[in-house]
């Protein structure tokens, strides 16, 4: 039976880290006409957050189910089973788990399966030609812009694959209030990243200028916005956190570290700076003042040669003397930020796609661009680093399985955050 006909959309949602939980989550809502309450699955593994990480996005007083890829998989098929079959499914993962969660599904040979969306949590600058060979296959590849949306379908039809799945749409967690100074305040906020940049030497240079930055204006707060404490992970490891880095500065009095919700923080935000946060977007979204470093140089692994052309690039020496960038404002429109066409519209199309898709009497097979006749050599080896076998035993998720678990799981993010940076100094002797 056609989902169309039925009173409301299945949809589920499975996420790998607390930021994807957080666009997967929003993404369902978004791209269904109903208010629909997602099901939520978190896939075990490195970047599983905590149950504070999960609280702090904000998106659901429900808890996403925490899975292994097969367990997800029989999920999906019991549902099935019991005529309670998901009607959508949003992956919210890595390339490389995209691909292969798409092989799980095709293997289960549901009697209807699924719309599949997918798409990229925030700015796409690294890997772009592989990350989205991998997702290829999804019925709907989510562009947050304008611009991406060109980069995607490029990519795809330089390659000979069907483009068709690519939607134009926008971050689903753009929006707050237009940005409003207040008589007295005078906030900069750092929006700092887990992996970029990535040494502790540019690291600690940019903890330096910061907290110099702050000594410079005494009269202005100055926060250093932190998107996960210490032994949490996020979407990207973390192995030098700027917590343990500032306890060897003295810090001014109007210097300090925040966490919580990146929009709770912009509504008192007069200055965001960052190196190539996806915050930036959200600032600029909200016509906060922004500015984008370019201490460190403008490079790809940075990340902020995505903003070449914004008009945003600058440097503390510029940032000291009060010299503010302005933003251009083609450049903006074709990020999907701060543009002439309503947010609200920016996601009338995924709609439409996902509602005519589900319309069909019957969807297509999964048709991937990376199977065993293109890509021989490669997609064996990430199929088998996933392990999807539903037909393999179920675990027993027993108190002892899951003391040992978190207690691994402890251990690898005291080998990330602690011990791997002490190896790699000495590695530098």
């Amino acid at each position: 039976m056609p989902a169309s006909t039925k009173e409301a959309v299945r949809v589920a949602v499975l996420a790998d880290s607390d930021t994807r939980w957080k666009w997967g989550a929003l993404t369902a809502r978004r791209i269904t006409a109903e208010a629909v309450e997602p099901t939520g699955f978190l896939l075990r593994g490195r970047a599983t957050p905590t149950a504070r990480q999960l609280i702090e996005t904000g998106v659901s007083t429900t808890p996403p189910r925490e899975v292994t890829g097969a367990e997800f998989l029989r999920a999906v098929r019991d549902a099935a089973a019991r005529d309670e079959g998901y009607d959508v499914v949003v992956l919210a993962l890595v390339g490389g788990t995209v691909r292969a969660v798409l092989h799980g599904l095709a293997e289960l040979s549901l009697p209807r399966r699924p719309v599949i969306v997918t798409g990229y949590v925030g700015v796409v600058y690294e890997k772009l030609a592989d990350g989205l060979l991998l997702r290829h296959g999804a019925d709907v590849v989510l562009a947050n812009s304008r611009h991406d949306a060109e980069r995607f379908r490029a990519v795809y039809e330089g390659v000979g694959a069907d483009a068709s799945s690519v939607v134009e749409a926008a971050l689903p967690f753009l929006g707050g209030a237009p940005y409003a100074p207040e008589a007295g305040r005078d906030t900069l906020v750092f929006a700092a990243q887990p992996s970029v940049p990535a040494t502790r030497a540019e690291r600690t240079y940019l903890l330096r200028r910061l907290v110099g930055h702050a000594r410079t204006h005494p009269e202005r707060e100055v926060l250093l916005k932190l998107r996960s404490k210490p032994g949490e992970h996020t979407t990207h490891l973390e192995e030098l956190p700027y917590q343990r880095l500032v306890r060897e500065l003295a810090v001014p009095p109007n210097f300090r570290l925040v966490y919580g919700h990146m929009g709770d923080v912009l509504d008192r935000t007069d200055l965001l700076v960052t190196v190539s946060s996806t915050a930036a977007l959200e600032a600029l979204h909200r016509r906060i003042p922004t500015a984008i470093l370019t201490d460190l140089g403008v490079r790809e692994v940075l990340g902020n040669h995505h903003f070449i052309g914004s008009g945003l690039l600058t440097s503390f020496d510029r940032l000291d003397a009060d010299v503010r960038p302005v933003p251009d404002e083609e450049w903006l429109a074709r990020q999907g930020v701060a543009s002439d066409r309503s947010y609200a519209n920016s996601f009338d199309a995924a709609r439409a796609r996902v509602r005519e898709l589900l319309s069909r009497p019957e969807l297509p097979p999964v048709a991937p661009y990376y199977t065993a006749e293109t890509a021989p050599g490669y997609l064996p080896g990430i199929l088998a680093r996933h392990r999807l076998d539903v037909t393999a035993p179920e675990p027993r998720d027993s108190g002892l399985r899951r003391v040992v678990r978190e207690a691994a799981r402890g251990a690898y993010r005291h080998g990330v955050q602690r011990v791997a940076p002490v190896i790699r100094r000495l590695g530098e002797l």
